[in-house]
């Protein structure tokens, strides 16, 4: 071969690699922006069950009428059901089809009995929604009912047209079954690898952008400062969904309980590595509130506190950190990965550590940290790999992960707490009475605009009330869902201007708005919404009944559907939104408090507990405070204050959340580790952190408590015994220490903002927090 052909093929091979590294950065980044590819596999299941029903009634010569009944009972088969385990979706796509035919046999019949029909319809409401006690499986055989009652008054069904109903829905049922379970299959297995895929996506770019950060100036830090914020919030969201999967995808308990501590430890040392890039590069110490908190800004000095070569040296080693997560995938081979990754670990044991400042030290430190955790969850999830080549460091770090996971062998899961309330004080039963009240309002309201369009209004006082807890959050779906049929209603009269009388292109745009409804949905309402109004001007083209009277009618329906649903939550069974955010602050201060008296037991010298289901309960109860203040810190909410309050006091809770999970991730080492030693002394700081929040707990219960809050001698001041021991900077003594302080400083800084009494002392101790 000639050299110039050898130059041409190595050019190829050169065009080709630098292609395949950019399809991959591509698929990251869409990996990233849809966890699970979940999004993108509903709307694609949906989408092809629509498709196949289409062309199997098509074949059939099925009228327009029956197409379109076809298409939307395809949808509702397919959308409904959201259960994790395949057997249990094929068990309920089963009862379905009897909740089907009934719905549809009963729209038919009443269809021409408007007071039988309207009474049946809210009945038929009450239902659906109360039937979400059951579980997973009543709530999509409730929806499933409403849904195919809705489509019978949709197409105007009647009893003449029943047998075309009833084949029509069984192939829709069909082709949703087909779709679901060879076409686009999906089980719980599947998801959790795209789960983990999503994770390290999200962790490469969590890491990318802390390489911005050391590379920002001083006009760019801010941007740079909310994308690291965006980046750590996504990097969690991803972990607590892969903790929502673990039972159903992983083999055994054992498995999960390993995967889900190699995914907290990951996330929780790259969260502690931002903090400490954002501190060797500010003016001042920098609190991990500024993680969390909105538009709060690091005092970063004209010029980078970092030397040239340390920061030459700290960058090379943040590229290599992200190289190990893009490259965490079990086909990757040879010496260049394992030598970049055991000099990185290598800095936990201070070998090679750069010199320079202990805010810059620190940072060194926690890449190391930051590659034990990548290679810990390299392990759990590939296996043992490498190992010819590790460095006594390596082998260390192998060594305590298998000390761990013979600690976690045999643990057992705790039984989810069931929920004791009963009656009307239940929230299925109180949403049920609430949303019948709402319904029958808007049928009458409904019927004054149209006598043949006041369903609509009934739907959209229906789906305010799904997935929502407190009137606040009802007040913002019912604006959502009006503005996004204003912009449908736009885009309606466009498109059905342009399709005409093309049927075949009108289905084709159907689907595409079905894809972007679903894709939209966890998204934005009112990006689903919008895709919902444009399918409907296709869909009543399709139908002959298209006029631009009809959607201006749609957001008139919209509009009043809102307003019944509002002023049924308001008046029937309110649920205040304050009173929903006590509740759920409530909950979240438990187990917080669980959680950190745990650890710190262990960290005494106590018995072993699985303190990573304890973290997991905090995260979740977390997560639920966060979407109970959505009202709150809304933009249409109209007290600022109270706003900027709800957004404090959530990113105080996360900032004590992220130094329990530390403590947490810290103690579960004490029974395997030859590092992490118990100390007994760190119970009586334990004790003033759970006395806090017992206190600001009472407070918020509205129960009368005795004590103040405890505050004043720092936690390392607490625990000297006379000793004087100067504790290294990187040893875990003094992380601990430090997530204590942290802690116990968040803590009291939640007092303030909730109105709990402060002495004086406290007080000054309280503005000090809030100020860091």
């Amino acid at each position: 071969m000639t050299a110039a052909g050898r130059n041409g093929k190595g050019e190829n091979g050169i065009a080709m690699a630098a292609a395949r590294r950019t399809a991959k950065g591509v698929w990251d980044r869409f990996s990233a922006s849809d966890p699970g590819l979940l999004r993108l596999m509903a709307g694609l299941r949906t989408v092809g069950a629509i498709l196949l029903a289409l062309a199997v009634l098509a074949s059939f010569g099925t009228s327009v009428n029956h197409l379109v009944a076809g298409a939307m009972t395809a949808m509702v088969a397919t959308f409904a059901i959201q259960e994790k385990e395949v057997r249990g979706q094929a068990i309920t796509l089963l009862l379905g089809v009897p909740v089907a035919l009934a719905a549809i046999s009963l729209g038919s019949l009443l269809n021409s009995r408007v007071i039988a029909g309207d009474v049946f319809f809210v009945l038929l409401i009450f239902g659906a929604v109360y039937s979400r006690r059951f579980g997973d499986r009543g709530t999509a055989l409730g929806l499933i009912g409403f849904q195919v009652y809705f489509v019978s008054l949709f197409v105007s069904a009647e009893v003449s047209a029943l047998p075309g109903l009833f084949l029509t829905l069984a192939v829709a049922f069909a082709c949703s079954a087909i779709v679901r379970f060879a076409v686009v299959p999906e089980t719980p297995e599947r998801t959790l690898r795209r789960l983990r895929e999503a994770f390290r996506a999200r962790l490469a770019q969590l890491v990318a952008h802390q390489i911005a950060l050391l590379d920002a100036g001083a006009d760019d830090v801010d941007a740079v400062l909310d994308d690291l914020r965006r980046s750590t919030a996504r990097l969690h969201e991803a972990a607590l969904m892969i903790q929502g999967r673990l039972e159903e995808g992983t083999r055994d308990a054992a498995a999960a309980a390993l995967l889900q501590r190699r995914v907290a430890d990951a996330e929780i040392a790259a969260e502690r590595l931002g903090v400490l890039l954002l501190n060797a590069r500010s003016a001042e110490r920098v609190d991990t509130l500024t993680l969390h908190l909105p538009n709060a800004s690091a005092p970063m000095p004209p010029r980078a506190r970092i030397a040239e070569d340390a920061g030459t040296a700290l960058r090379r080693d943040l590229a290599a950190l992200h190289l190990l997560v893009v490259r965490l995938v079990p086909d990757d081979r040879g010496t260049a990965l394992p030598y970049v990754r055991n000099r990185l670990l290598g800095y936990r044991e201070e070998k090679g550590l750069p010199k320079g400042s202990p805010a810059l030290q620190d940072c060194f430190r926690a890449v190391g940290e930051a590659a034990r955790a990548i290679l810990g969850l390299r392990l759990a999830v590939d296996g043992a790999q490498d190992e010819e080549y590790d460095t006594p460091e390596a082998a260390r770090s192998r060594e305590e992960f298998a000390a761990e996971e013979i600690s976690i062998a045999g643990e057992a899961a705790e039984a989810e707490e069931e929920d004791e309330r009963t009656g009307l004080r239940r929230p299925t039963t109180r949403a049920a009475v609430q949303v019948a009240v709402g319904s029958a309002l808007a049928i009458v309201g409904g019927e004054f605009l149209s006598t043949q369009r006041w369903y609509w209004a009934v739907l959209t006082c229906w789906v305010v009330f799904l997935n929502t807890a407190s009137t606040g959050e009802i007040v913002v779906k019912g604006y959502r869902r009006l503005v996004g049929t204003v912009l449908g209603v736009v885009a309606g009269v466009a498109l059905a201007g342009a399709v005409g009388n093309h049927t075949w292109i009108a289905f084709g745009l159907v689907l595409l708005c079905v894809f972007g409804m679903f894709f939209t949905a966890p998204l934005s309402y009112a990006m689903m919404s919008f895709f919902v109004t444009a399918m409907l001007g296709l869909l009543y083209t399709l139908l002959n009944t298209y006029s631009l009277d009809v959607l201006v009618l749609r957001v008139e329906e919209t509009a009043l559907g809102a307003a019944c649903g509002i002023i049924a939550a308001v008046l029937v069974l309110p649920v205040r939104t304050s009173h929903r955010t006590d509740e759920e602050l409530g909950t979240v201060l438990a187990r917080l408090r669980d959680v950190v008296s745990a650890a710190v037991a262990q960290l005494s010298g106590g018995p072993p507990v699985d303190l990573v289901d304890l973290a997991r309960d905090l995260d979740t109860a977390l997560d639920d405070l966060r979407s109970s203040t959505k009202p709150l810190t809304h933009p249409i909410a109209p007290l600022r204050a109270r706003r900027q309050t709800a957004r404090y006091v959530v990113a105080l809770l996360e900032t004590c959340a992220y130094h329990a999970r530390s403590l947490a991730a810290t103690a579960e080492l004490v029974p395997s580790s030859k590092s992490v030693a118990a100390d007994a002394r760190l119970a009586l700081a334990g004790r003033r952190i759970t006395h806090n929040i017992d206190l600001i707990a009472a407070h918020v219960r509205e129960e009368e408590s005795d004590g103040t809050i405890e505050s004043g001698a720092s936690i390392a001041a607490m625990l000297d015994s006379g000793r004087h021991e100067v504790l290294r900077t990187g040893s875990v003594a003094f992380r601990v220490l430090r997530h204590l302080q942290r802690l116990d400083e968040g803590i009291v800084g939640l007092a303030r903002p909730l109105g709990v009494p402060l002495a004086a002392r406290e007080e000054k101790a309280a503005g000090a927090a809030k100020g860091a």
